[in-house]
């Protein structure tokens, strides 16, 4: 506990009787040994008391402030995951007051805003998922050499698990097809937690990812919009995954990175997340963070993101960062047991 106090009085007005003993207690609903944070409600309740006094106000270190008669007040707290806060008391008599706070940490548990967990077969459902369609060379500026398709031979949802496949045949002039698919005027979310289980695909010259565009890409552009890189795979470099940020100050070769060892990325399946904030990104996989992106000066050129971004699925072929394509490469599939977001 942080207890802290202070206090204003006008010399004119008649200060008799003096406001003094202020108490106060937070009671964390839900809060026991093993779960000292809470129940994952969010939810508090405090008590407080002053002689003398005729109002209180309550202010709970998240900008929300309350005023009362009497001596306690419930509140809720909705933020997710673990917080702390200063929640500060004052007692008033007309313009005199005295003050005191309480530090609190509190857990809440994170409300799931999209899930996407494959249980059923066909296509991708078309009220969470489009397609980005053509020519990976000519429209996404990554010399990629794939066509990408919503054809079932490069997407489909089979027993479970949504199959992006990635193969080697002609296709409208292109040597290679795959597919893109996103949430793009489907879903769009600002800060929150991602979660993607998945398996990667084999091949070198195979370049799989999960990742997430600025919904303004098309009034600002790229890189104005950011990019958020959750998770990259480059098959001439098998079992280490790859974490980026592109933003105006820093895109293309970018700097703002991190790779993991992951041993079995092609054979098993592995969660890979993304925790944002509006202070920093946060990127992990099966838990384990391996990154943290949290620039000291927060401007448009650095932190693009404070406003929607949307999510994308995809398997590109060779390209910038695929590299070169093994001649005796037939397909490579990424295959994604869910996608799920928290608030």
């Amino acid at each position: 506990m942080l207890p802290m106090s202070c206090s204003s009085s006008d010399p004119n007005e008649d200060d008799t009787p003096k406001l003094s003993d202020l108490t106060v207690e937070v009671e964390i609903v839900g809060s026991s040994a093993s779960n000292p944070n809470g129940d994952g409600s969010g939810k508090i309740n405090v008590s407080f008391s002053a002689k003398n006094a005729n109002t209180y106000r309550v202010n709970f270190g998240n900008g929300d402030v309350l005023e009362t008669a009497s001596n306690n007040l419930s509140y809720t707290y909705v933020q997710s995951g673990t917080n702390t806060y200063q929640v500060f008391v004052s007692a008033y008599r007309g313009s005199e007051f005295i003050s005191k706070g309480e530090s609190v940490t509190i857990y809440v548990t994170p409300s799931m805003i999209f899930s996407e967990e494959f249980n059923y077969s066909g296509a991708p459902d078309s009220s969470k998922w489009a397609f980005d369609i053509g020519r990976g060379d000519n429209g996404w500026g990554n010399s990629e050499s794939q066509y990408y398709t919503s054809r079932p031979e490069n997407v489909v949802v089979d027993n479970g698990i949504l199959k992006i496949t990635a193969r080697k045949e002609n296709y409208e002039g292109a040597s290679y097809t795959s597919s893109r698919l996103k949430t793009q005027g489907k879903f769009k979310f600002t800060y929150g937690k991602v979660e993607v289980r998945a398996k990667l695909p084999r091949g070198g010259g195979t370049w799989p990812a999960i990742w997430m565009l600025g919904s303004n890409v098309t009034t600002v552009g790229w890189p104005a919009s950011g990019e958020i890189d959750i998770m990259e795979h480059v098959g001439n470099n098998p079992n280490t995954v790859i974490s980026a940020i592109h933003t105006p100050s820093s895109y293309g070769g970018t700097q703002n990175k991190a790779t993991a060892s992951v041993q079995s990325a092609t054979t098993e399946f592995h969660v890979y997340g993304l925790e944002w904030t509006p202070e920093k990104l946060v990127f992990s996989v099966d838990g384990k963070v391996h990154y943290t992106y949290n620039p000291t000066n927060k401007n448009a050129s650095t932190w693009p993101f404070n406003s929607d971004q949307f999510l994308i699925l995809n398997v590109a072929m060779g390209g910038t960062l695929g590299g070169n394509i093994d001649p005796n490469f037939i397909s490579g599939t990424m295959e994604i047991d869910y996608v799920r977001v928290y608030k």
